[in-house]
């Protein structure tokens, strides 16, 4: 009870470490292990499995969430200074007034610091201009140690395979509510990364794992998973080293980023 008195700035603090360390060990919970929940009884993109149903998060924040002050600011809509080309060089995507939107065709971008066990935290927003359907509207991703991808993607009333549905892991899990707002309204990711470990001959012995709200709402909750992502396939583990940039997809829409926060959980 005497965390009812704790201070506000303190319960997110908490509720993290409880969601990360707790929910993330719930391996055998139920949502995980309803059978439309694991990734190896469908195939990859697979259009019979369920869709995920409709959940309202609520009106869009006007100003970015408030930054614990233990995070690492990767993004605070001034400058690119903390990223870079995944193919070397400065990070080539727009500048706008406190945002960054993606520069079609200049290819990803990554932060220059690396993290392994980590919380993220992302605001983001389709073009609110709506063109194309399905994976070519409003189409993005957060790559987690440049691997594994939380898929953003404009979904709201614009059908796709659910694994490839906005805040699922692509080609591997659903998210368990599509809790997207209108495109050109800013979204929140706040992810909840468990890195993958591997033994001395890179064997893998601990796979990764991942708990993620969007829009405030539960939408992954401590799943496992196979290995990094994949178009129409689902590649194996491979040993790689335990701290890796984050890295952002230009996959060809004007998707904006206005804030970008980290807290590394690694030992």
């Amino acid at each position: 009870m005497a965390m009812l008195n704790a201070p506000r700035t303190v319960l997110p603090f908490i509720a993290s470490l409880l969601l990360f360390f707790g929910l993330t060990a719930a391996c055998t919970s139920d949502a995980q292990q309803r059978p439309d929940r694991d990734p190896i009884q469908w195939e990859v993109h697979d259009e019979d499995r369920p869709q995920p149903p409709i959940a309202d998060p609520g009106p869009a924040p006007e100003e970015p969430q408030p930054v614990p002050d233990d995070a690492t600011v990767l993004f605070d809509g001034t400058d690119l200074d903390a990223w870079e080309s995944v193919d070397g060089g400065e990070a080539p995507w727009r500048l706008g007034d406190g945002y960054m939107e993606v520069e079609p065709g200049s290819g990803d971008i990554q932060s220059r610091e690396e993290f392994g066990d980590v919380q993220v935290h992302v605001e983001w927003a389709a073009p609110e201009e709506i063109e194309g359907e399905g994976q070519g509207r409003g189409n993005s991703g957060v790559f987690l140690m440049g691997l594994y991808e939380m898929q953003i993607l404009d979904s709201y009333e614009n059908p796709t395979y659910p694994d490839g549905q906005n805040a699922g892991i692509y080609g591997q899990y659903p998210p368990l509510a599509n809790a997207s707002r209108p495109p050109g309204e800013w979204q929140t990711f706040d992810i909840y990364f468990e890195r993958p470990h591997f033994d001395e001959n890179g064997r893998l012995v601990k796979p990764a794992r991942v708990t993620t709200f969007h829009n405030g709402v539960l939408v992954l909750e401590g799943v496992e998973l196979t290995g990094p992502v994949g178009h129409q396939e689902r590649p194996p583990y491979q040993a790689h080293d335990h701290r890796l940039p984050l890295r952002l997809q230009d996959h060809g829409d004007e998707v904006r980023f206005r804030s970008v926060w980290v807290r590394d959980l690694e030992e």
